[in-house]
């Protein structure tokens, strides 16, 4: 089972080609400046996007 489930995450952003499109861009600034808003450790990904996507749930990236 994928973590977060897709549907927690449409309850934070309304529509899954804006969910796709934050993720990817976090996922980029990620692997470009290696800057993480958690500690590793606390991350159950350990791909970018899956963090990226983690992020988004826990309220860290806001979206407009």
């Amino acid at each position: 089972m994928l973590y977060p489930s897709i549907d927690k995450l449409l309850n934070i952003v309304d529509s899954k080609y804006k969910l796709v499109h934050i993720a990817a861009r976090r996922s980029k600034q990620m692997s470009e400046n290696n800057h993480y808003q958690m500690k590793e450790s606390e991350y159950v990904s350990k791909k970018n996007i899956g963090r990226a996507l983690e992020e988004v749930e826990k309220g860290l990236i806001k979206v407009i």
